[in-house]
């Protein structure tokens, strides 16, 4: 959905380790392509598997450009970062005449296999340990984007999608979220209650995504949307 037909200077911010980044360069082979990411260990795989493209290891959250880009693309990664209100301006304040600002972020926050967490957390004699690291919810709602965006842009598409997936496992939603969004909290306690945490929250889980009849198990996912052209 990005109408640029060659850009000079694309941006895959947040680009781990270069997938998104390869598919930018398939798609725009004379494009200078820039991936930015905060992880080195991330950033040696994408440089192992792809010449060509430039990698630079940044903070996000203070990176700017050395010049502005034709497009900033960022896929499951802005939602990391806080304070959306002072990042998104500054993000456009990077983009080239009529360039654009285009990113995916997840907004399932309100869901069970995020809300366990809190609950897993002031439940158990962890909570003094893990209650710290409980923050609210990053991605905004559409229409706060809109009120960011709307005046520093001269097209604004902002739309959700729910995705829901179909998983496998005894257990494949608390697998699927152990690796990103409780892996702080794992990482937090010493054993036993870091075992005793997670087999809580697993117990939890399990009764709010319950197998089906041929054992698969329904993972609805939202995720937000935006193109942002300046």
């Amino acid at each position: 959905r990005v109408p640029l037909d060659a850009p000079g200077a694309v941006v895959d911010l947040g680009c781990g380790p270069g997938n998104v980044t390869r598919a930018l360069k398939a798609r725009w082979p004379e494009a200078k392509i820039t991936g930015v990411d905060g992880s080195p260990e991330m950033l040696a795989r994408a440089r192992g598997e792809n010449p060509g493209i430039q990698w630079v290891e940044a903070d996000m959250n203070d990176w700017k450009p050395g010049a502005p880009a034709d497009l900033i693309y960022s896929s499951a990664a802005l939602h990391w970062l806080d304070d959306h209100d002072a990042l998104f301006p500054r993000l456009m304040d990077n983009i080239a005449p009529g360039g654009f600002l285009a990113v995916q972020m997840p907004r399932n926050w309100a869901a069970p296999s995020h809300s366990c967490i809190t609950g897993t957390v002031r439940d158990g004699p962890w909570r003094n340990a893990l209650e710290p690291l409980l923050r609210p919810g990053p991605s905004h709602a559409p229409d706060a984007y809109y009120d960011i965006l709307a005046p520093r842009t001269s097209s604004l598409a902002i739309w959700e999608t729910e995705y829901c997936q179909i998983l496998e496992g005894d257990n494949p939603v608390a697998e699927f979220v152990k690796g990103t969004q409780l892996k702080r909290f794992l990482d937090a306690l010493d054993e036993p209650l870091r075992g005793n945490f997670e087999n809580e929250y697993r117990a939890r889980i399990l009764a709010a995504y319950p197998k089906r009849k041929d054992g698969k198990t329904l993972f609805p996912f939202r995720r937000l949307f935006l193109l942002a052209g300046k």
